[in-house]
């Protein structure tokens, strides 16, 4: 049986310490007291990533109107997969963006969602973030990290980069209810953005107006 929490605000270091390895499950923490804080966690930079580059395509086509032998939709053509070891570095240069993972594995519970943002160390370098993870998540966290800087960044694997708050929900809820595009993943993947239905819906109203079959 769950047992019923109730809590204002973000969990702070006693609550999340009080459910750490019972509900909410983060592996590996390798430096406890300083990953965990006051009001949330620290995580940190992980192994794979996937490389936004340019390739033969003109661009890449987020919309279900493509015509025959069209690959932009396939995005994983604009993807190159490379990877690093703890401690080496990854530069990130001005205007790329790279999708990556946390060092990280976790299970949040059904009650718990995780707000994300880059440590302020790191946004003052230009990186940002702002993700939501959703109640019952499991898995690594996504991450898709861009420079908006003008000067390369050379960034640590394992590095702590990112801070999650670890927020109430209204309601416990079950993330394994709906199909998932991203689930348990361990590694970065493009984006499934041309599976959402309602690009379907629109795609065959343009056509219904055009003439189109």
């Amino acid at each position: 049986m769950e047992q019923d929490y109730h809590y204002n605000g973000a969990l702070t270091y006693e609550d999340i310490n009080a459910r750490l390895d019972k509900d909410i499950f983060i592996r590996p923490i390798l430096d406890r007291e300083k990953q965990i804080n006051a009001i949330g966690v620290d995580f940190r930079l992980g192994y794979n990533f996937l490389v936004n580059i340019q390739g033969r395509e003109a661009y890449m086509n987020a919309s279900r109107n493509n015509v025959p032998g069209d690959v932009s939709s396939s995005f994983s053509y604009f993807f190159q997969e490379t990877r690093r070891q703890l401690g080496e570095t990854f530069i990130l240069h001005p205007r790329q963006t790279i999708l990556a993972t946390s060092l990280e594995y976790i299970k949040l519970p059904n009650d718990l969602f995780l707000m994300l943002y880059m440590r302020s160390s790191y946004s003052r370098l230009g990186l940002t973030i702002s993700t939501v993870v959703q109640p019952g998540y499991c898995g690594c966290i996504s991450l898709e990290l861009s420079n908006n800087g003008i000067t390369p960044i050379n960034l640590t694997i394992g590095a702590r980069l990112f801070q999650g708050l670890l927020l109430p929900a209204a309601n416990q809820t079950n993330y394994f209810t709906k199909s998932r595009k991203y689930a348990c993943q361990v590694r970065p993947e493009p984006s499934a953005a041309v599976s959402d239905k309602d690009l379907e819906i629109l795609s065959t109203l343009w056509k219904e107006a055009n003439h189109l079959k």
